[in-house]
């Protein structure tokens, strides 16, 4: 008993650990990444869009297929192998201003992430056990918001330095925390395949069309790729657009000859503070293990979310506007541990990376097809309607969470799996 406690404790403390490292790093280099793109590498829109969809595309083509060797070789090992992955292509990318060197830090980044998306969350879903592992995902989430916090501050100060520095840094720290993981990480619980077939194609292939028959034979998991398809759709013309909207139409209030840049780090702390606020007061009243409380919580999310795009999109004052992003940002971050929470308790643990990893790749599908359509209403329309139309784009994950809901009353959960001995 003593040792399955202390594995699971072990377990836990090393996913705060990635989560929180790899967001303050991420943090330091997200503050100031569009920046030196800009201005140091001088990239001109179009190549500012051709590095997004080179980021995007390569999610697609790789997010399953690493979730397949995650599922058949070692979840472990996939992590690590992603950490050190996004780390060298920051590293490229803050050391060789050109665009060819971008274009490549984006392959590596992208093929990094998704050796650690659907491997993360289905390690830890082992390691600790169904039961338990709602609680990581949120305390998780609210450890990654902290190190966010930190790492917008740290990174305003080292960019004014220099601009690169905060990206090199990073990405230094990055694959140091990979050495760290490939030390301290364990893989106890995990149910692999056999080792006498693991070293076979078409053992990974096998994986594979388990994790879409599985997919093919739940309605409820097809709900659930559905709604990551609509999350996807719209949040790319929100990420890209929010800013400028905010730039073009409101004057941003004096703060003692401050640059507008100073405003938008304060915009993400307050935004990180609320999120990390709300997480906690969600963990505390939301029992993760209870499909029904999570579902209707998740309708809540969304309505406010759909509800505050518009918002943000029609405000004409400045405090308004900042009200309904604070609102879109906090109820985005307490809606994705959820639906992981929710989505965890059908799937079998043999496929669970491949599953999660088809989530993952259905949303950049959607990321794809939707952000440049949002794209084009914003240059030949407005930046107003293109922000309005992401909400309508949103409004119908409300349907498909409702009919989760239902179907959730209607298929047995998963047997809850006993902690490793």
């Amino acid at each position: 008993m003593s040792h399955r406690i202390s594995h699971k404790r072990d377990a836990f403390a090393v996913y705060l650990l990635l989560e929180g490292s790899m967001a303050l790093l991420l943090s330091l280099i997200f503050t100031v990444n569009m920046v030196y793109q800009a201005t140091v590498v001088g990239l001109n829109p179009l190549q500012l869009v051709l590095v997004g969809t080179m980021l995007e595309t390569v999610i697609f083509i790789f997010e399953v297929p690493t979730g397949v060797v995650a599922d058949v070789y070692s979840r472990r090992l996939s992590v690590i192998i992603g950490v050190f992955l996004i780390g060298i292509g920051f590293m490229l990318e803050g050391l060789v201003p050109r665009f060819g060197a971008v274009l490549a830090a984006q392959v590596l980044w992208g093929l990094g992430a998704t050796f650690t998306s659907g491997a993360t969350q289905a390690w830890i879903a082992d390691e600790v056990g169904e039961e338990r592992v709602g609680r990581a995902f949120l305390r998780g989430s609210q450890i990654g918001q902290i190190g966010g916090l930190v790492g917008i501050v740290l990174s305003v100060a080292l960019a004014s330095v220099r601009i690169n520095l905060p990206i090199v840094l990073s990405g230094v720290m990055i694959v140091g925390l990979g050495l760290l993981l490939a030390l301290i990480m364990p893989e106890n619980g995990v149910k692999l395949t056999p080792s006498q077939t693991r070293n076979s194609w078409r053992t990974m292939t096998q994986t594979f069309w388990g994790g879409i028959r599985l997919v093919r034979g739940r309605a409820i998991l097809m709900t659930f790729l559905g709604m990551s398809a609509i999350t996807g759709l719209y949040s790319e013309g929100f990420d890209r657009l929010w800013t400028a909207h905010l730039l073009e139409n409101f004057t941003f209030p004096a703060l003692d000859g401050f640059k507008p840049i100073v405003w938008f780090g304060i915009i993400h702390i307050v935004s990180m503070g609320l999120s990390i606020a709300a997480a906690e007061i969600l963990q505390r009243r939301i029992d993760t293990t209870d499909q029904l409380v999570v579902a209707r919580a998740m309708i809540v999310m969304n309505a406010l979310t759909v509800g505050s795009l518009a918002l943000f999109g029609l405000a004409g004052s400045f405090g308004l506007v900042l009200l309904a992003f604070w609102t879109v940002q906090v109820t985005r971050t307490l809606s994705g541990p959820l639906s992981m929470a929710w989505m965890n308790r059908h799937i079998e643990s043999e496929v669970r990376a491949t599953v999660f990893s088809m989530s993952s790749q259905v949303n950049a599908i959607g990321q794809i097809a939707g952000g440049p359509v949002v794209g084009v209403i914003g240059t030949v329309g407005s930046l107003r309607a293109a922000l309005v139309t992401s909400g309508l784009i949103l409004s119908p994950i409300l349907l498909l969470l409702a009919r989760g809901s239902r179907q959730s009353q209607e298929t047995p959960v998963l047997t809850v799996a006993a902690a490793p001995e």
